[in-house]
């Protein structure tokens, strides 16, 4: 029994040892980032292995762009669209955390309930005689994280896209990671390099380039404000950039530009 233990223990500090070493190379990449641009992201090394292997080819449109060379009127989009108290927070909003959670605990309650009625409505059918060939497609619950611009760098920086707890605590902890080591400029500097605009498209200059064949720097506030409306869902966005949902979102967000701070 205590041979056991003391082999229990020695896993668990080698657990608790391996751990402290991710977040020491975590912070050490993080450290670097001071003065050198992360040349890819574990997200858009990702989505270069799906794109190999489901088309077996890479799309890729990236070239990094220093922030004088990124419009201002894309920043002031992106933080009203995405994370309104960017300049303000540390990192986390644990009030958007626990909003987000409400809302997903509710969207899934609400599936689950039409999935039930679905289950029901096709089980009186057999009963009736009446067999259902091709059942209803089931409801989903559509997912909101509420992170902010720090926490979705931070992600897509060093992590995957799984929704786990696991995954969401080293999030929080590489965000303040983060905030602790580089300013808010930066931090937006390299997330508007790095976000996704569109299947095989990274960062401000190749979105800009792409959507409206004008350099990062040249946007004006309307294209600005549609190209920060795709983020959160950019592959599907990208199929009708010019949407009436885009544009009448892209309109709301110009009208927020105005009051946000740029770092």
């Amino acid at each position: 029994m205590t041979a056991a233990l003391r082999a229990l223990g020695r896993l668990l500090a080698l657990i608790v040892l391996c751990g402290i070493a991710l977040q020491l190379y975590f912070v050490a990449r993080v450290a670097l980032m001071l003065v050198v641009a992360p040349e890819s992201t574990s997200f858009q090394r990702s989505e270069a292995w799906r794109l190999v292997t489901e088309k077996h080819q890479i799309l890729w449109s990236q070239q990094w762009v220093d922030d004088a060379h990124i419009s201002p009127h894309l920043k002031r989009a992106v933080i009203a669209s995405e994370d309104a108290g960017f300049t303000d927070h540390s990192g986390v909003e644990w009030d958007a955390i626990e909003a987000a959670y409400e809302k997903n605990q509710k969207a899934e309650a609400r599936a689950e309930r039409i999935n039930e009625q679905l289950e029901k409505r096709e089980a009186k059918r057999a009963q009736a005689g009446k067999p259902v060939t091709k059942p209803a497609p089931r409801a989903t619950a559509k997912v909101i994280g509420g992170s902010t611009i720090t926490q979705q760098l931070a992600k897509n920086l060093f992590l995957s896209g799984e929704r786990t707890a696991v995954r969401k605590g080293q999030e929080i902890v590489l965000a303040y990671v983060l905030e602790a080591l580089l300013d808010k400029r930066r931090i937006l500097e390299i997330y508007l390099n790095s976000v996704e605009w569109g299947e095989g498209v990274f960062g401000a200059q190749a979105a800009a380039r792409h959507y409206f064949h004008v350099d990062a720097a040249q946007l004006g506030a309307y294209p600005a404000a549609r190209l920060a409306v795709m983020l959160p869902a950019p592959k599907r966005f990208e199929k009708n950039p010019g949407s009436a949902y885009v544009n009448g979102r892209a309109g709301t967000i110009v009208g927020r530009m105005g009051g946000v701070e740029l770092p």
